[in-house]
C-alpha cells in the first residue's frame, strides 16, 4: 500500500504486532527468542493481506527457527489481538516472512572488523 496512509498504518501494524509478541505471546510462549524484530510491513491496497517481515536474532540457530514458526502458527491470535487494538473494518490475513537483514549485518560487521584487524597488522 503506498502513500502516507499507507506507510501510517504499516508502522502502526510494526508497533501494535511488535507489543502482541512482546506481551501476550511471549508470555503463552516462554522459549521464543529474547530479541524479535518486525522489520517492516507491506499491506494489500485492499487491506485483505499483509506481509510482516520478522527478524529473529538468537545465537541458537535452532531456537531462532522454532521462534519464527511459533509466530507462523499463531498468525491467526496475532490477528485477533491486532483486531481489539486497530480499528479497522477488517482486519488483513498476516503472513509472517523471515528477515535475514540483522545476520546480514552482523555478517557485514564482522567481515568490517576482520579488514580492520588485518589492516592494523
Amino acid at each position: 500500500m503506498k502513500g502516507i496512509r499507507g506507510e501510517r498504518l504499516a508502522g502502526e501494524f510494526r508497533k501494535e504486532i511488535s507489543s502482541i509478541i512482546a506481551g501476550k505471546l511471549r508470555g503463552s510462549y516462554p522459549q521464543l527468542s529474547a530479541i524479535i524484530s518486525v522489520t517492516e510491513a507491506e499491506i494489500a491496497p485492499d487491506l485483505k493481506s499483509a506481509k510482516i517481515y520478522i527478524s529473529v536474532y538468537d545465537t541458537d540457530l535452532t531456537r531462532a527457527d522454532n521462534s519464527f514458526e511459533i509466530l507462523k502458527e499463531n498468525a491467526g491470535f496475532i490477528r485477533r489481538e491486532l483486531s481489539k487494538v486497530m480499528r479497522l473494518r477488517t482486519v488483513p490475513e498476516l503472513r509472517f516472512i523471515k528477515d535475514g537483514s540483522m545476520a546480514y549485518g552482523e555478517k557485514i560487521d564482522r567481515i568490517i572488523s576482520e579488514l580492520e584487524e588485518e589492516d592494523e597488522q
